[in-house]
């Protein structure tokens, strides 16, 4: 691990699969299409969804496909898997309406993800979400797992109009902080969002690895939330709940 600098003033955070198991609840709305749809193999729609997903939410944030169009993309490629080929953009609709709903029942935090905002909140640094997320549903995740009061910022890709890696998003976040970039730590799982993104804007990166998957050169890496505790002196945090 790289030699920690000194504390931060201002800590940053990713939400989907940071603070919160999106891995979990994405898999409980993608179910819920497969069965509407008839699918058989969780496994390949797992592996199909999630990189749809990146191209299509990725040419939304890019500005070329509208946040519907890219809903529809991932649902037709995923109901072409299916063997269901030509589905109306209101039946795909219907169908990401469906994944949402399922998405939403599995709305869960980490175990770790209270009691480290917790200590955080409490030694006085100062704490933002940024995330490439949709606001209204990232809002309406933090505020269903009562992770809102924790933040003093909730900046997001959709309203800044760019999204990470772009340095512009972590510039945003930083001023609305209050701080300059170099003051601020970035919070992610993410390599190229999180870590690329954090070291082109002037943060520094921590990643957190919650498969122990082969640490990055030159990045921290943590396997888990209470590690960032620990790189800044403060005690372990035992899991609790909300505020």
């Amino acid at each position: 691990m790289p030699n920690t600098p000194a504390p931060p003033a201002a800590i940053c955070f990713d939400l989907d699969d940071t603070l919160i198991d999106d891995v979990a609840a994405s898999s409980a709305g993608l179910r819920a299409v497969m069965e509407r749809l008839g699918h058989p193999d969780f496994g390949a729609a797992r592996a199909l969804w999630d990189a749809q997903t990146e191209i299509s939410f990725g040419a939304y944030l890019r500005g070329d496909l509208s946040l519907e169009d890219q809903r529809r993309e991932r649902i037709r490629a995923l109901a072409v898997q299916a063997g269901h080929n030509d589905v109306a953009d209101q039946h795909c609709d219907d169908l990401y309406r469906l994944y949402l709903d399922g998405h939403r029942a599995g709305w869960q935090v980490f175990p770790d993800t209270f009691a480290v905002l917790g200590a955080l909140s409490s030694a006085g640094y100062r704490l933002a979400v940024l995330t490439n997320g949709i606001e209204a549903l990232q809002h309406a995740k933090l505020q269903a797992l009562e992770l809102t009061p924790y933040f003093h910022a909730v900046v997001c890709a959709d309203t800044v109009g760019a999204g990470k890696p772009d340095p512009r998003i972590f510039h945003a976040t930083a001023q609305r902080l209050g701080v300059e970039p170099s003051a601020c730590w970035h919070v992610g799982d993410q390599i190229q969002a999180d870590g690329v993104g954090a070291v082109s804007s002037g943060m520094r990166p921590v990643i957190v690895d919650r498969q122990a998957r082969q640490p990055l050169e030159g990045i921290t890496t943590l396997t888990g939330l209470d590690g960032l505790l620990r790189m800044l002196g403060l005690p372990s945090a035992a899991a609790t709940g909300a505020l």
